[in-house]
């Protein structure tokens, strides 16, 4: 593991070609991101494979979670009744429809209607006369109509929440030696809203469905590990002032550190999963047991069966535990020459100050798969502010509308391998990773602009030791 530095002048002696270390180093296990669990793999099904060291006794419980993740949920009542409560409004009838192949999502293109797997979360400005009890547990306030997020989707009987459409705005940046790149910003639009008009006040924030490989190591690590590297004062001065989320768990009933969503807003997979469940598919379970109707949609209200837990824990529990053990890739380029230098040139101008490449799970005694491996997933799940053109100005628990939660890279290679749609951040804006390289700003912008003053070539094995990852 390393601890963030500052990045004084040895910088613009990395860009002009010095460094510390004459020969980049390549670290014993990195080559296998997710420690054992870590399988050979390629293609469309690099990220929907089983941990590489469960047991085959543990496999058959991977599988059922597996089934409920990917076929679709029906409508209740239905003869199907391990899979339905669907609806009444909802973003989609099945998990795998907004994670591709256990991959990334990707945003609509220009002037188009969304596509299943980006969603809108949304909510109101808190007043003076917001319960704060709603801040605790919510984490922002929903709109008393719409909720917290628009659901695009119904029944039949029922009546969609609104259509969320996006337009672009192109531009261009110049790198060092006269490259040229055009970036795309989006501005999204609900229209036809079903149940009144939505106010001029509205937060939006469009979110795209992320990977979800290795994602049961990030919940092993433990809260004293990330937090070595919170410093929300920046009091080395090295410019980076990440901060963990503190979030509600239903289950404990206390707040606690968050780690996963865009945000981190959630602090656990079991959480993650059931608010997905209700949120983007209308599916009670005993952590979210209120059905994603308000009482001004009649239509909605209309067609609720009643039923109060429509998951149940046992299968919720067999979906948790699949998300929790969907394997990181193997790197096959780890020792190449130039990946190594790009390496080096991604530590030397800073991506590494939040982008923390490893750590190691502590021993668990439940979950073997997860226990006791060193890991590399280039996060360090803080919130960092990214600046003015990432912001999305909606608050969520502690993280501000500039602030976003560093994203893992492990397996990030692959992305276009799993799904040639997927796009990049929060709300897929990004075509490549040079693009989404270069929206970065706020604490990550000196190392954004250094990135641009480099040489092409030293671009190129940046680019390829990320794609390496």
């Amino acid at each position: 593991m390393i601890k963030r530095v500052g990045l004084p002048a040895l910088l613009s002696l990395a860009l002009a070609g010095c460094s510390m270390e004459e020969q980049p180093v390549f670290e014993p296990g990195e080559e296998r991101p997710g420690g054992d669990t870590s399988v050979t793999i390629a293609g469309r099904n690099s990220f929907s494979m089983p941990a590489g060291n469960m047991k085959v006794t543990r496999r058959l419980d991977f599988n059922v979670g597996n089934s409920f993740f990917r076929n679709p949920w029906v409508a209740s009542p239905s003869s199907t009744t391990a899979r339905d409560g669907l609806g009444p409004l909802f973003n989609t009838n099945s998990c795998q429809n907004c994670h591709i192949k256990d991959g990334r999502g990707h945003a609509p293109k220009n002037n188009d209607l969304n596509k299943v797997s980006l969603l809108m979360r949304i909510s109101i400005p808190a007043t003076a006369d917001t319960d704060p009890e709603i801040l605790i547990k919510d984490g922002s306030v929903p709109h008393p109509v719409y909720g917290g997020q628009i659901q695009d989707f119904a029944l039949p009987g029922s009546v969609p929440e609104g259509r969320v459409q996006v337009r672009y705005e192109y531009s261009q940046v110049t790198l060092k030696g006269g490259e040229t790149v055009e970036l795309r910003k989006p501005f999204f639009s609900i229209t036809d809203p079903g149940y009144g008009p939505l106010p001029d006040d509205l937060m939006m924030s469009a979110r795209v469905a992320s990977p979800m490989i290795g994602l049961g190591l990030l919940e092993a690590l433990t809260d004293s590990s990330l937090l070595t590297y919170e410093d929300p004062e920046d009091r080395d001065g090295d410019g980076i002032s990440g901060r963990a989320n503190r979030v509600w768990d239903h289950e404990q009933g206390r707040t606690v550190m968050g780690r996963f969503g865009w945000k981190a807003g959630q602090p656990n997979l079991k959480q993650q999963n059931a608010a997905a469940f209700n949120g983007d598919m209308g599916i009670t379970s005993s952590l979210f047991a209120e059905e994603n109707c308000s009482e001004s949609q009649k239509s909605c209200r209309d067609l609720l069966t009643g039923e109060k837990v429509e998951i149940s824990d046992k299968i919720l529990k067999k979906v948790t535990f699949y998300t929790r053990n969907l394997a990181v890739p193997v790197r096959s380029e780890a020792r190449n020459k130039t990946v190594l230098k790009g390496k080096k040139l991604f530590s030397d101008i800073g991506c590494a100050g939040c982008h923390i490449p490893s750590y190691k799970t502590p021993r668990l005694r439940d979950q073997p798969e997860q226990s006791d491996q060193l890991i590399w997933p280039y996060t360090d799940l803080l919130l960092h502010d990214m600046g003015e053109e990432l912001a999305d100005h909606r608050p969520e628990f502690l993280a501000s509308g500039v602030e976003w939660r560093t994203p893992p890279l492990w397996g990030i290679g692959k992305t276009h391998e799993v799904s040639i749609e997927a796009t990049f951040l929060h709300d897929g804006r990004a075509r490549t990773i040079q693009e989404a390289i270069l929206w970065h700003g706020g604490e990550a912008q000196a190392s954004r602009d250094r990135f641009v003053s480099m040489e092409k070539t030293q671009r190129a094995a940046l680019l390829k030791f990320i794609g390496s990852l």
